[in-house]
């Protein structure tokens, strides 16, 4: 059983239509299907990276969740960055982008760089102090991000620090 494919904007029943005179179904009534090339780019920014929301408050009315893509540019960085109260949960798709942050376990804060592949995922906490890299020359970096609030928060940051236990 082959069922055709929705089209964008349209809810798990793309074979129901509102009847005449009828408002539209509430958009927490329904699922909703996101193509890959109706991403909203108009999202929170850093330096060297572009954000794309599939799913957010704007895009299908979600209130505790955000989730999208974020692209890296070949030999970029982003500038250092947090994201608020939000937890985020990251998926790498393709290239081989680091995640650099400060940690504060030894004598010196040191500065720790994850390196990741296709598949890999990382989670950052609340309010960590954070840039991610693209060091490759030639393949832009795509990850996949979710966040547990329904907003992409970035808050740009002069460099790298160490989060505190009552910072957060």
């Amino acid at each position: 059983m082959s069922e055709p494919l929705t089209t964008p904007g349209e809810g798990f029943h793309p074979h129901l239509h509102d009847a005449a005179g009828q408002s539209a179904a509430p958009l927490r009534t329904r699922l909703h299907h996101v193509r890959a090339g109706a991403l909203d780019g108009d999202t929170a920014q850093s330096g060297g990276m572009r954000r794309f929301a599939a799913v957010s408050g704007k895009t299908v009315g979600s209130e505790k969740l955000w989730m999208g893509q974020t692209h890296v540019a070949p030999s970029t960085s982003s500038s250092d960055h947090h994201h608020g109260e939000s937890e985020t949960a990251i998926y790498v798709v393709s290239g081989h982008p680091e995640f650099v942050f400060l940690d504060d376990t030894g004598v010196q804060p040191e500065e720790i760089r994850l390196r990741t592949s296709p598949g890999d995922y990382i989670f950052v906490p609340p309010f960590v102090p954070h840039r991610e890299e693209n060091p490759d020359p030639a393949e832009e970096a795509v990850v996949v991000i979710a966040r547990s609030t329904q907003e992409a928060i970035v808050v740009n940051l002069p460099g790298l620090y160490v989060l505190g236990a009552g910072d957060a």
